[in-house]
């Protein structure tokens, strides 16, 4: 009986794999694509010297959360304007609220080369009793928001 059950599944399996071999493919081929610009462009930072600054921007870039685009009522009219949100401020524009984020991400990449001899050097010594997410507050308090 548990086989005919095991034969079932691999059946359905098989179904399922052949309706959606589409987006299966397409999901693989996307996935072989990032992975050859990925390595084209390691191969290319072998080469370029300050590919760690673009590192340090995109790991920053990461970490800083994107601008939300927030739809509210206008106070005179009544009629919904589209605001910009990023890090609890309201923004009138796209562009203030990405210059904001632009400016936090220069924060975030400037304090990790601040932060990176201590690093280096500190390698030796125990870690802190804090955990990351309370390291990070502490850090949240001394920068700019």
């Amino acid at each position: 009986m548990t086989d005919l059950l095991w034969a079932c599944a691999g059946i359905m399996v098989c179904l399922l794999m052949v309706r959606f071999r589409d987006r299966i493919l397409g999901a693989l081929k996307r996935f072989d694509e990032q992975n050859v610009a990925r390595a084209a462009r390691q191969r290319q930072d072998l080469k370029d010297p300050s590919a760690h600054i673009r590192h340090t921007l995109e790991m920053a870039d990461e970490q800083v959360e994107p601008v939300e685009e927030i739809t509210v009522p206008d106070r005179r009219t009544g009629q919904p304007v589209a605001h910009y949100l990023f890090q609890a401020q309201v923004f009138a524009t796209r562009e203030e609220a990405e210059e904001m984020r632009a400016r936090r991400v220069e924060v975030v990449a400037r304090r990790f080369y601040q932060e990176l001899p201590t690093a280096l050097s500190a390698k030796s010594e125990p870690r802190s009793k804090l955990s990351a997410r309370e390291r990070a507050a502490q850090r949240w308090r001394r920068t700019l928001h």
